[in-house]
């Protein structure tokens, strides 16, 4: 595995001439950036811009939404000297060939604690074949804590994937400068908060939350963290679509009373005393569970998983997925990326409610060690994986969620209307 080699320390200095000098022979495979069809630069936004030194040359490094690219910072010569003024082609990697990054360190036997920083090693994806994978390195050399610290976290976020439901959500898309400018103007949007707890105890906090066919496919994709978010998504989903099957499973229910609802009832004198009370129970075989608090936007779903949801009107959507075939299940998938109503399938039942309780039959399906898509073996049985938020959380019982009506508020503001153009998902 190919690797760059460390020279001096280089300055954290900004706004230096973009140049670069041919790639050196130990160079990470030139196959990465030698394409000439580069991603768009003029429109991205740039988030980090700084100074590292690569494969022993000191660059300009720039950072933006899609791509990371460098140049050598060539010495201007005072007599003008021609035979230096010559251009170079830009080197960059994509973003999305990117799978994991860390922080280099020199450490030496007697070390206890983290050596001396040496910079950041990116370990990239590439395609060797048509159907093969390959991984590669490259260092990003800089002797500051501080410099290297900010470029770590970063990446660190970059890659835990795209998905943001909430800031789509309040935005309409998770872009920072849109976020500054509601900072800057003041919008304030409270916004509900469920909470997920087991048996009595606590588990999390949380927005969203699918059990089944999304908690299968994100704990696949969790396996595959070599890879890109976009492509082990992609990769899951078909996996979990090769493998769909159901779970068996007692959903509980407390119906969603719109207090507005309530009080006219109240002085009408229709209201009865006990219609808070009746919880209401449903059980079968479900593809997929989805509990939601809020709409859920992203771009995969540009009006919403649960597009009839609001910020903090004190409601979940209940969205189940009842046992189908293979195709009807993937047609109701791919209506998530258009106009028309993805929820107008016979085996999809919706419910606007105030909490749940899932209570999976682990009997039912079993555990298999060579199913990498099945339930998860724990001391006490077999553990089930949830997806709340886009972190995986496995647990091996019942799950009761709750929502909190406007328990944060949050700089933003609700987005009630959202752009019809239509996105696909390139798995499906």
């Amino acid at each position: 595995m190919p690797r760059g080699r460390r020279g001096g320390r280089v300055s954290a200095l900004e706004g230096c001439r973009e140049e670069e000098a041919p790639p050196a022979a130990d160079a990470v495979p030139s196959v990465l950036w030698a394409s000439g069809q580069q991603p768009e630069s003029a429109a991205e936004l740039i988030l980090l811009r700084g100074i590292f030194e690569i494969r022993r040359d000191s660059c300009d490094v720039v950072l933006s939404e899609r791509a990371l690219r460098w140049q050598p910072i060539q010495p201007e010569r005072p007599t003008g000297d021609s035979k230096y003024n010559f251009l170079h082609k830009e080197e960059f990697i994509e973003l999305k060939d990117i799978f994991s990054v860390k922080l280099k360190r020199r450490y030496s036997v007697k070390q206890q604690r983290s050596g001396t920083l040496l910079g950041i090693t990116l370990f990239i994806c590439l395609k060797k074949e048509q159907n093969k994978l390959k991984d590669s390195t490259l260092d990003l050399i800089n002797l500051s804590e501080d410099h290297c610290d900010v470029w770590f976290r970063q990446f660190k976020k970059i890659l835990a994937g795209s998905t943001n439901v909430l800031a789509h959500s309040l935005h309409g898309i998770s872009h920072v400068v849109t976020a500054t400018l509601h900072i800057i103007m003041g919008h304030v949007q409270p916004v509900d908060v469920c909470t997920f707890s087991t048996t009595g105890k606590f588990l999390r906090f949380g927005f969203s939350a699918m059990f089944g066919f999304g908690g299968r496919a994100l704990a696949l994709a969790e396996k595959h963290r070599w890879m890109s978010p976009n492509q082990r998504m992609d990769f899951a989903v078909i996996k979990a679509l090769a493998k769909l099957k159901p779970e068996e499973c007692e959903i509980s229910f407390l119906p969603f009373n719109d207090p507005q609802d309530i009080e006219e009832r109240r002085a009408q004198g229709s209201l009865k005393s006990d219609c808070n009370d009746q919880w209401q129970m449903i059980q079968g075989q479900f593809l997929n569970v989805s509990i939601m608090a809020i709409p859920c936007l992203c771009s995969v779903a540009p009006r919403g998983l649960a597009p009839n949801t609001r910020l903090n009107d004190g409601s979940m959507a209940l969205i189940i997925s009842r046992n189908t075939s293979r195709p009807e299940f993937i047609k109701h998938l791919k209506r998530y990326a258009s106009v028309k109503n993805q929820f107008n399938f016979p085996f999809v039942e919706t419910y606007t409610v105030e909490e749940v309780k899932v209570h999976p039959r682990s009997n039912s399906s079993g555990h298999n060690p060579e199913e990498e898509d099945g339930p998860h073996e724990t001391a006490t049985g077999s553990s089930f994986p949830w997806n709340v938020d886009g972190d995986l959380m496995e647990v091996a019982s019942e799950v009761h969620v709750r929502v909190h009506p406007r328990l944060i508020n949050l700089y933003g503001k609700s987005m009630e209307e959202t752009n019809a153009s239509k996105v696909t998902c390139s798995c499906l």
